[in-house]
């Protein structure tokens, strides 16, 4: 008795804290409702989005632009007016992205 009890708590916590863990991914070129295309300002602290560089697999590719960042991956970095913020980091970001010279957007 006691260890189906036990089992079942153990049963309900793992149920209640399973969407805490679960990562949000990028859908549609968006990532928590906000389209990853656009001006962008990189920031050290109280970023919009918490981003990893990688050299492979990454969760988006991204292109540098001076002007028309109108489609998926294309960023033109501002100091200021930005669609986003983002903060790079080494550990626990919130999507990875590698940047690329052409073929910007989702894998």
């Amino acid at each position: 008795m006691m260890l189906r009890l036990f089992t079942l708590s153990l049963a309900t916590a793992a149920s209640i804290a399973a969407p805490v863990f679960a990562a949000e991914r990028i859908s549609n070129c968006s990532f928590k409702g906000k389209p990853l295309l656009g001006k962008v300002q990189v920031v050290t602290s109280f970023a919009d989005f918490k981003v990893k560089v990688v050299e492979s697999f990454p969760d988006l590719k991204v292109q540098h632009v001076t002007s028309f960042p109108d489609r998926c991956g294309k960023w033109q970095i501002v100091t200021s007016f930005p669609d986003f913020t983002v903060q790079y980091v080494e550990s626990f970001p919130d999507f990875t992205v590698k940047f690329v010279e052409s073929f910007p957007g989702e894998n």
